[in-house]
């Protein structure tokens, strides 16, 4: 990282001291001495460089990024011919050539005695006005339109460079969501226990060992198939939140109270992978007992613009579970942020002694 930031101030400082030699070819082309050259680093030779530093540094790191990126047109538009007004008024490169020829070697004076009489006279006579109309310096504005394209460019680049990391990051993201999913879910404890009542449900010849499986088997064919997809129908995510809450239910005591609903049409929404099902997980993790009373309220509200999904169960005081679901939820609100930036609201809290997770999550 220092190595990097290292060589792109010897790559600035170079190119500047670039910019700032192509005055003297002028000054060369046009015929002045050496010395006039050295004078030219005089103010107006210094304002040179400057004004266009200003404008470059500006443009790349304030207002393209700030107006152009976040689709300010009208004010990045404004900020741009400010700055053109302002390089029109000062006239950087044309103050610069005055300067140099300015100064050009003078004529040696004539003798005295070779100066005619009348030459000697002084006109009193107040000089008239020189009238000076605006001269547009299509120099300035040339080196103006340059430099505001290489900083642009240069600002494009970093904009892209940053969209790129951005979208490694949430791949990676969402890798690591799903890793933590089948750990969390598809691991050896959950199967046991799934598997388990299932074998309980055929000892006893119940009707539902044959549906119990089929849903283990969709819940495994959607966490390893379907969710490699940054986005999935909802339908099919709320198909697989049924089979989990329907497995669930085989090994729920008599202390725990259940209820989950759905409203709304979920056709033609869709919605990242697993992320309902991440804190629908905790709720069964966490929030069973059987000892005490233990409500767990689910509801999955689909509206046209948006899926709200609450969820509350009671706190029953475990330091370790604590310290896991306070790590997944960080990695969960990690992954909102990379996959719907500013489209999503979270609420999360323990009051009364429940735990209560508000998601708003918009089209």
């Amino acid at each position: 990282m220092i190595r990097f930031q290292t060589s792109t101030i010897i790559i600035h400082t170079v190119a500047w001291l670039l910019f700032m030699s192509f005055p003297l070819l002028f000054f060369s082309q046009g015929g002045n001495s050496h010395d006039n050259s050295i004078h030219g680093l005089s103010w107006p030779y210094l304002q040179f460089p400057l004004v266009y530093m200003f404008i470059f540094y500006i443009n790349a790191y304030y207002l393209f990024p700030k107006f152009y990126v976040k689709k300010k047109y009208v004010i990045y538009t404004l900020s741009v011919l400010l700055l053109l007004a302002a390089v029109m008024i000062i006239k950087p490169f044309d103050r610069m050539m005055q300067e140099g020829k300015g100064h050009d070697r003078p004529m040696p004076p004539r003798p005295m005695a070779e100066v005619p009489m009348t030459d000697l006279k002084m006109d009193r006579r107040p000089l008239p006005p020189i009238d000076r109309p605006f001269k547009f310096d299509i120099l300035s504005f040339f080196v103006f339109a340059m430099v505001m394209g290489m900083g642009t460019a240069l600002s494009s680049i970093k904009e892209l460079q940053l969209t790129e990391k951005r979208a490694i990051l949430a791949e990676a993201d969402r890798a690591n969501a799903e890793l933590s999913f089948l750990k969390a879910q598809i691991n050896p404890h959950f199967l046991y226990n799934t598997l388990n009542n299932i074998y309980t449900l055929c000892v006893t010849g119940s009707q539902n060992a044959a549906d119990s499986i089929m849903k283990l088997s969709n819940i495994m064919r959607y966490v390893t198939d379907e969710a490699e997809a940054n986005f999935v129908s909802l339908q099919g995510e709320l198909d697989c939140i049924r089979d989990f809450i329907d497995l669930q239910k085989l090994r729920l005591g008599k202390k725990v109270s259940l209820t989950y609903h759905v409203t709304g049409d979920p056709s033609g929404h869709l919605i990242s992978p697993l992320i309902l099902m991440t804190f629908i997980e905790n709720v069964f993790k966490y929030g069973l007992s059987n000892h005490v009373e233990a409500p767990i309220a689910i509801n999955i509200d689909v509206f046209q613009d948006r899926v709200v999904f609450k969820s509350q169960n009671k706190i029953f005081e475990n330091k370790q579970n604590n310290d896991r679901l306070g790590v997944g939820i960080k990695n969960t609100t990690q992954r909102l942020d990379h996959l719907y930036p500013g489209k999503y609201q979270l609420s999360i809290n323990d009051k009364d002694g429940a735990f209560n997770v508000n998601l708003v999550l918009f089209s």
